[in-house]
């Protein structure tokens, strides 16, 4: 919780990976449920973001943010959304009221500065405060193969603090859709979020705690 009592926000750096269907999908989910978001997009990510998707983000932050509230119809007091270099932003600083931070999804350059401290864009740097506040830092990493340099980086990610989530659906729900499998990794980073959702039961919920046998 923040000093006023409202909910402390949740920072999400999308980067230029390819998946970026899978922040904007947390970023709504997080908003439509009342939670303050701080939002962060590369500049790789708005590329990557036309040509993946049929809805383009502008490339300044208040653009972004009136297109993502109107979009999604939430209102305008829970998203903020910085830019590459504003380092007066209150991710960029351990006093800064946000309680965690997602990298959804993190491109292996982003891993890479995450593993090795770097600070070079306001992702990098709030990653950077995650790590030495002790705070929660989610690297929702989405490449594939993965190289030894791309494990090195996961692992000293993984040491100083992070925890490394690929975006890798799982199938066990029966996923019909993309959309569906979008939902499967939003749901298991809301659960590491300690944060309440319907879009993935847990397992053995549905069948009364009886596990198939294999």
């Amino acid at each position: 919780m923040s000093r006023t009592g409202e909910p402390a926000a949740i920072a999400i750096g999308i980067t230029g990976a390819s998946g970026a269907q899978y922040g904007l999908r947390l970023c709504e989910v997080l908003l439509r449920a009342g939670q303050p978001v701080y939002l962060m997009v590369s500049k790789a990510a708005l590329m990557v973001t036309a040509l993946e998707t049929d809805q383009p983000l502008p490339a300044k932050p208040e653009a972004i943010k009136a297109e993502l509230e109107s979009r999604w119809a939430v209102g305008s007091g829970l998203l903020k959304v910085f830019g590459r270099e504003d380092w007066t932003a209150p991710v960029a600083s351990g006093s800064g009221h946000w309680r965690a931070l997602v990298v959804c999804p993190c491109s292996t350059g982003t891993l890479s500065a995450v593993a090795t401290g770097a600070s070079n864009n306001l992702i990098e740097r709030c990653a950077d405060v995650g790590l030495k506040e002790r705070r929660p830092v989610i690297l929702v990493v989405r490449e594939s193969p993965y190289s030894r340099v791309h494990l090195q980086n996961m692992l000293h990610a993984t040491d100083a603090g992070a925890m490394v989530l690929p975006a890798s659906p799982g199938f066990y729900h029966k996923p019909q859709t993309v959309e569906d499998m979008i939902d499967f990794i939003v749901a298991r980073i809301l659960n590491v979020l300690e944060i309440p959702q319907d879009m993935l039961p847990a397992w053995g919920a549905e069948d009364g705690g009886q596990k198939a046998e294999h």
